[in-house]
């Protein structure tokens, strides 16, 4: 079935189902973070132990990536995303029934194994349904997951986090439940030509004999370090450097992260114009070196940062 044999209309439905499974595997891999203030204050952990179980899904979804790829190939879209979507969901519910933070720190590591699943298909089915000319705006569209995944995370959690720690999982457990359902409902595996069938030009590899895919993937992984920190320790640092309380430091997180969305689309529509997937991300990784200059000065020189409408910490 070739590319143009769907509907326009259903061709954004699939973006828009592969952007909820992406933003939902996300509120679960980035969300526990905002939880920190919840572990500190109901089970006396330190800083230190906290970002270690917050990063437990991170570390889990590493070790996966690769094998999700792997069954990707061969089974499609539709299996990976509602069977790795359903473990994540089944794994948050089990973390939320235990009390053990080995147990705990377990199970989040166990999910976060399965959400990698997301991450991979959804974004082939993307890039499966779109014709090259578009692919740019629509995985940039795709994109927004994650920065809308952390904001919807930052909203909610911390709120549910001063109730309890172990209720704040049950959101991450829930939405991962439901995207999977919507994933095995929705998802319209794309069409992929046998290799027997495919000719020279389709099977040739242009990155084969240069160093580039590696430096791509280097110069991406490098820049997920400062935006890893930031999220991580953000919530955390407003609210005990700076006084502001959990809804306020909350809705900066949010407001952030719906600007780093718009980003993104802009990002994949500059793209498709300049005809270059490089050029924007060079001058994307000069600028965010400068404000994380910028941020560590700030920080350094202990300037303060006051919100005037922000109630007082609870």
């Amino acid at each position: 079935m070739p590319t143009t044999s769907i509907s326009t209309g259903r061709r954004w439905v699939l973006l828009t189902i592969s952007l909820a499974s992406t933003l939902c595997a996300t509120v679960f891999i980035n969300g526990i973070a905002f939880l920190i203030p919840a572990l500190d204050a109901e089970r006396g952990i330190s800083l230190a132990e906290a970002g270690l179980l917050s990063s437990m899904p991170s570390l889990g979804m590493v070790v996966t990536l690769i094998a999700w790829g792997y069954l990707l190939d061969l089974v499609g879209e539709r299996v990976v995303l509602t069977v790795g979507l359903t473990l994540t969901a089944a794994a948050v519910f089990a973390a939320a029934s235990v009390h053990g933070l080995v147990a705990v720190g377990t199970f989040l590591f166990l999910g976060g194994m399965a959400a990698a699943s997301a991450n991979t298909a959804s974004g082939r089915l993307v890039t499966g349904w779109f014709p090259r000319d578009q692919r740019g705006l629509a995985m940039g569209i795709r994109q927004t997951a994650q920065p809308l995944g952390i904001a919807l995370a930052a909203l909610v959690l911390p709120e549910l986090g001063e109730r309890d720690f172990s209720v704040a999982l049950l959101f991450p457990a829930a939405v991962c439940a439901a995207s999977a359902l919507v994933s095995a409902v929705g998802v319209l595996d794309p069409p992929r030509k046998k290799r027997a069938t495919a000719d020279a030009a389709e099977l040739a590899n242009p990155y084969r004999g240069t160093t580039v895919l590696w430096r791509i993937h280097l110069a991406s992984a490098l820049l997920m370090v400062p935006q890893t920190v930031v999220l991580t320790f953000m919530l955390v640092w407003l609210m005990r450097a700076h006084g502001w309380s959990t809804a306020s430091a909350g809705v900066l997180v949010s407001v952030s992260q719906l600007l780093g969305a718009l980003g993104r689309i802009a990002a994949g529509r500059w793209s498709d114009r300049v005809g270059s997937r490089m050029r924007p991300i060079r001058i994307i990784a000069v600028t965010a070196a400068v404000v994380m200059l910028v941020l560590a000065l700030t920080d350094h020189l202990r300037w303060p940062l006051r919100w005037r409408s922000c109630s007082p910490r609870r």
